[in-house]
């Protein structure tokens, strides 16, 4: 072999420069084929708690570290990962996560409908439990149209939760989204638990809501040990305040299922959703659009069927108004 060449295939290295000359430098990551498979439970300041060997009865919490070679790819609780270095799960040690499998789902939301930039509230949920009080504080539709859309989006169940059944009647909020025919369970204080725990079961359910309606409350009495700080609303303004910092996914009993607690959300941005995508959370006028709107129609101009076709009662009013704040506030218009 001439003096100076090296039998290296040119894909598969380059060459940089240093003082003891040049050296070839693999660009082919190692495989990591030995990896430990772990769950990501909790994220705190770059630090990813992490349950691995589930199942396998020496099931076990590990804290990692992303590995470098991840670049940009972020993580996220519910995220299925690899894991390498120490997985004893002893304290102070530290493994690294090396690779992010990939993901059958991911929730997204953005601050407003206008921000660029998405952000992945948690991976590989099939449900998403929308909680909502009855009272204390008032329900809110047009953010539980949000969240249905953005279920649909991430190809999520979607479970409505009405809490605080004590202090209002859930029947007109119930009427209201009957139309969609989305699965939902009532609540009160004190009360059992028992229909929302058969939604959940089998499961891996995100729980949303703002700050006040009762989540942190649910998660306590489902996952006893939990131990989620529990907030008041605030009788001036009707808001809660925000107990919980990040996610985390908690093990249901018996595991029979996970259950991801999220922080208390006061908005909902949708500027990840096309907008074309939007109406397919409404299954009551998107049947309605397929069979009277014109081709392009954005259901925001005078000619758009929809409104025939809820004057025909096959829909109602507060839907069709609902559906179209979301696509004005997606134009970047105030709802």
């Amino acid at each position: 072999m001439p003096r100076g060449t090296h039998d290296y295939d040119e894909d598969d290295v380059r060459v940089r420069p240093g003082r003891r000359g040049s050296r070839p430098r693999t660009r082919r990551r190692p495989a990591h084929e030995d990896a430990s498979p772990g769950f990501v439970i909790a994220v705190d300041r770059g630090r990813y708690r992490c349950i691995v060997d589930q199942g396998t009865g020496d099931e076990r919490g590990v804290t990692a570290m992303r590995a470098r070679e991840l670049g940009r790819k972020g993580v996220v609780v519910g995220d299925r990962v690899a894991l390498v270095g120490d997985v004893s799960g002893a304290p102070d040690t530290l493994a690294r996560i090396v690779r992010v499998e990939p993901r059958t789902s991911s929730l997204r939301r953005t601050a407003d409908d206008t921000d660029p930039f998405e952000r992945i509230v948690v991976a590989n949920a099939d449900q998403l439990v929308i909680v909502t009080a009855l009272a204390d504080p008032e329900p809110r539709p047009r953010m539980i149209d949000r969240q249905l859309v953005a279920a649909y989006d991430a190809g999520m169940d979607p479970l409505l939760c009405l809490t605080k059944a004590d202090l209002a009647d859930a029947g007109d909020l119930v009427a209201e989204y009957a139309p969609l025919g989305v699965p939902y369970v009532v609540t009160r204080r004190g009360g059992d638990l028992d229909g929302l725990r058969g939604h959940l079961t089998g499961r891996t359910s995100v729980l949303v809501g703002h700050s006040g309606v009762g989540k942190s409350t649910l998660v306590n009495v489902l996952v006893p040990d939990a131990e989620r700080a529990v907030s008041h609303v605030n009788a001036v303004t009707g808001r809660g305040r925000h107990t919980s910092s990040s996610a985390i996914a908690l093990e249901l009993p018996g595991g029979e299922g996970w259950i991801i607690d999220t922080p208390g959300v006061r908005s909902f941005g949708l500027a990840h959703v096309e907008p074309r995508h939007v109406i397919n959370a409404f299954e009551d006028l998107a049947e309605g659009a397929a069979e009277r709107c014109p081709p392009l129609c954005d259901h925001l101009q005078d000619s758009c069927g929809l409104d025939g076709w809820v004057a025909d009662g096959r829909a109602s009013r507060a839907r069709l108004d609902s559906l179209r704040r979301l696509l004005a506030s997606r134009e970047g218009e105030p709802e």
